[in-house]
């Protein structure tokens, strides 16, 4: 079997403040992100951890705010390496590619929070680095965004936009199932 690396993108408790973040699409990622690591895990298939430490003191995601921390449910295990960043992407200012090239990983699946800012730079970057990227689409997740002139568009849409814009261009857009039933 080909080596495939799962890559959790930002699962931290900060993103649970909805009143800091606003509404929010998908409220089964973490369950569907669960039962990707835990499949990646009885597979044997190598996982890395992206965790995002804002610079920002006021931010949810602030090292000195509880939470940094990540969701019990898919923190890392001995073992499994984390990378801190403080940028959209999980490649800059780590050593996430050379680790995976360094370990003859070509193929990567990626998911985390949120599907339109983190998720999708990093899947981005993955696609233009030569990586094969898969993306699970409902182990993901975002929020709400306004643009200066009063609009909204609903997470959801957000969510399937971006999804759409990385799919068969940067990345192969699945699911959880899909995925699974694919790497067994």
């Amino acid at each position: 079997m080909t080596r495939t690396a799962l890559i959790l993108i930002d699962w931290q408790q900060g993103f649970d403040d909805l009143d800091y973040w606003g509404n929010r699409n998908n409220p089964d990622a973490e369950v569907n992100g669960e039962r990707l690591l835990k499949h990646w895990r009885a597979i044997g298939q190598p996982v890395f951890h992206v965790k995002h430490n804002s610079t920002e003191p006021q931010s949810r995601l602030h090292p000195d705010h509880p939470g940094n921390a990540f969701k019990p449910a898919l923190a890392p295990i001995e073992g499994e390496v984390v990378y801190g960043k403080n940028v959209n992407s999980g490649f800059i200012g780590t050593s996430l590619e050379a680790d995976l090239r360094a370990q003859g990983i070509a193929r990567l699946v990626l998911c985390g929070i949120t599907t339109d800012h983190c998720v999708n730079t990093t899947t981005r970057m993955a696609g233009n680095l030569g990586f094969d990227a898969t993306i699970a689409a409902d182990a993901c997740a975002t929020f709400d965004r306004n643009l200066p002139d009063g609009r909204v568009f609903a997470a959801e849409l957000v969510h399937d936009v971006a999804l759409a814009s990385l799919n068969g261009e940067f990345a192969t857009v699945k699911t959880v199932d899909q995925i699974i039933g694919s790497a067994s």
